[in-house]
C-alpha cells in the first residue's frame, strides 16, 4: 500500500527537522519538494515559472496550489507519481487545512496526517535562530494557522505533537509508528 505523511502547522513548527529524522529512520521518506514560483528561499522547492505553473493547471495536475509571501506553491499530481515510482514515502508539509483536505482527497492514498503545534514565542525564537529575514510574516502565519484551526476544530488527525515539548527523534518515530512501522 502507498503511503505518505503530510505535516501541517505554522512556520517553525518542526516540518523540516522532523522530515530530515525520518528520513534518518528510513531513507524511503522523502520531502515532497513543492514546486515555487516566486523569491525567496530555494531550499526544499522545485523552483518554477508562472507559465509551468499555467501547464500543470491546463493539464489538471494541480492538487493543491497557494499564495503565500508574495509566491506561489504548489503540490502536483507528477512529482507525487515520480516519488511513489522511486519506492519513495513523501512528507508533504502545509500550512494550510484546506491543501490537506485536498491532498487527502485528491491523491488517494494512505495518508498520515499530524498536527504540529507550538507556541507563537518558540516560532518567534526558531524562526530568529533559523536567520528567516521575515520572522514578522511568519508569525502572521502562525496566527493564521490558529485561525484555521480554531475555525475547523472537527477537523481528525493522525497524529497531534507538540514539537516544544518533545524532540524531532521523538516525532519521527511517533509518525513512523502509525505507518505501521513500514521496514521490510
Amino acid at each position: 500500500m502507498r503511503r505518505g505523511v503530510v505535516l501541517y502547522g505554522p512556520p517553525a513548527a518542526g516540518k523540516d527537522t522532523i522530515t530530515a529524522a525520518l528520513s534518518a529512520l528510513d531513507t524511503r521518506y522523502a520531502l515532497f519538494r513543492r514546486l515555487k514560483i516566486g523569491s525567496g528561499r530555494t531550499t526544499g522547492y522545485r523552483i518554477g515559472s508562472a507559465r509551468v505553473h499555467a501547464e500543470l493547471v491546463e493539464s489538471d495536475a494541480v492538487i493543491y496550489s497557494n499564495e503565500r509571501y508574495g509566491n506561489v506553491y504548489v503540490i502536483d499530481r507528477p512529482e507525487l507519481d515520480a516519488v511513489f515510482r522511486t519506492g519513495g514515502i513523501p512528507v508533504l508539509h502545509l500550512g494550510q487545512l484546506r491543501g490537506v483536505q485536498a491532498v487527502v482527497e485528491g491523491y488517494p492514498v494512505r495518508w498520515c496526517t499530524v498536527l504540529l503545534r507550538c507556541p507563537r514565542e518558540v516560532t518567534r525564537i526558531r524562526s530568529i535562530e533559523r536567520g528567516d529575514t521575515d520572522t514578522p510574516a511568519r508569525l502572521a502565519a502562525w496566527e493564521a494557522t490558529e485561525e484555521d484551526l480554531a475555525a475547523h476544530p472537527d477537523t481528525v488527525w493522525d497524529l497531534r505533537l507538540h514539537t516544544n515539548a518533545l524532540s524531532p527523534d521523538e516525532a519521527a518515530k511517533a509518525i513512523d509508528s502509525h505507518l505501521g512501522h513500514l521496514r521490510f
